[in-house]
């Protein structure tokens, strides 16, 4: 800093009072933004903010058009179902409008989690008006989370997130670098979450050996995706971004974010129509998942719609559905309906569902009616399919054991 500078900095301590002598600032520096005819035709314009700026692409989908197989404006009907149905459910949009729902997805630099780990593109797409509307928000350096960040929370007025696996890091994630700048940004809003990969966890897991999202496109949702940028390489290609700043490889990376995005519209809308019995192609296998997801929820008469449809037959589904509505009935004191499900599993040919109905049935037996002689057939029939079996289990052959001692002392007092 020159003398003068240094004095003209002082005069305001050293005049006696005299009033101080207010420079004009500096000339703004104007912003470079490289290669921003290329950002520019591809929707991506520059968000400035100060000295630094980030980039936003925005992209507007008609709702008729169609991703995977369904069209876009599907998911409105799907919102519409869950407000006329009256289910108590984990994805339900009961009390929401379409425009509500917010489908997140992130990429960062690395799959930890902690401060070490940037964002650096987040993307996010709603219904506004006639159109599903995409918005990224990319960083163009590291530096740049406070415009990143400003850009973001100015457009965020919705209700629910809806992501996939967003609750275990994606959310986490921004909660974390918003902590980093939030004395220069607005406040995180309060949301809801629904979280897909949960719910394509337990529709799919019998039939998916990975529960990507990817995989669900392919196998689920018939999204077949084209020159896409595997996930894992994404960080490597915004390291590499930063150093040349070359938009080529980071518009991969936002097509690839993007896809994401499109299909948490149609996967949300799938598992919508698999839960409301809304889709015609839907598996006997997904029938009964989707029927024990209500029962665990405690949804009884939606549960027992469900499974009632799939009880006829002695395949391994029906077995399953007879034994879930059994435990419903069960716990519902409804000894009558739950016992002889019960039965016709524990007669069935499969070994460990048999061994499990034995023992249940054989419980209401002595607990509940006191007829300790079918009790006792029936703890013997467990003992018997148990010893027959390849693998038995040996903590479920000592409580067989001791159940039959009590059994036998039981019936040989209050014989029948």
């Amino acid at each position: 800093m020159s003398l003068k500078n240094k004095l003209n900095r002082l005069k305001p301590h050293i005049s006696g009072g005299a009033h101080a002598i207010n420079n004009p600032p500096p000339e703004s520096t104007r912003i470079e933004i490289p290669f921003l005819p290329k950002w520019e035709s591809e929707n991506v314009t520059p968000y400035l903010l100060d000295q630094d700026y980030c980039l936003i692409r925005e992209v507007k989908y008609p709702l008729a058009q169609k991703h995977g197989h369904y069209h876009f404006q599907d998911f409105l009907t799907a919102v519409d179902i869950w407000n006329k149905q009256p289910i108590s459910h984990p994805l339900s949009a009961e009390g929401h409008r379409a425009e509500e729902l917010f489908f997140f997805d992130t990429e960062t630099t690395g799959l930890g989690g902690g401060v070490g780990n940037t964002i650096f593109l987040l993307g996010y797409a709603s219904v506004i008006g006639e159109n599903l509307v995409l918005r990224q928000h990319i960083l163009p350096h590291p530096g740049a989370e406070v415009p990143l960040y400003k850009s973001f929370l100015e457009k965020v007025n919705y209700k629910t997130l809806v992501t996939y696996n967003g609750k275990s890091f994606d959310w986490p994630q921004v909660k974390t670098r918003h902590t980093l700048v939030r004395d220069h940004v607005p406040k995180l809003p309060a949301f809801g979450h629904f979280d897909l990969f949960h719910a394509a966890r337990r529709l799919w897991k019998h039939k998916l050996d990975r529960l990507k999202l990817a995989v669900v496109e392919k196998d689920v949702l018939g999204i077949e995706r084209e020159d896409d940028i595997p996930g894992y390489l994404a960080p490597m290609i915004y390291f590499e971004f930063i150093e040349s700043k070359q938009p080529d490889g980071m518009l991969g990376i936002i097509k690839h974010n993007e896809i994401d995005i499109l299909s948490l519209v149609t996967l949300y809308t799938h598992l919508t129509f698999q839960l409301c019995g809304m889709d015609t192609s839907q598996t006997r296998k997904e029938s009964f998942e989707v029927g024990r997801w209500y029962a665990s929820l405690g949804e009884k008469a939606e549960a027992r719609k469900v499974l009632a449809k799939l009880v006829e037959g002695t395949d391994f589904t029906s077995l399953q559905a007879k034994l879930t509505l059994a435990y419903q009935f069960k716990k519902e004191q409804d000894w009558e309906s739950s016992l002889p499900l019960f039965s016709e599993v524990a007669d069935a040919e499969n070994q460990q569902l048999s061994i499990e109905a034995c023992v249940e049935a054989s419980k209401i037996y002595e607990h509940k009616l006191k007829d300790y002689k079918y009790a006792l057939d029936y703890c013997l029939k467990a003992l018997e399919i148990m010893e027959n079996t390849k693998a038995p289990i040996q903590k479920t052959q000592q409580q067989l054991d001791l159940r039959r001692k009590r059994l036998e002392g039981k019936f040989a007092k209050f014989p029948r």
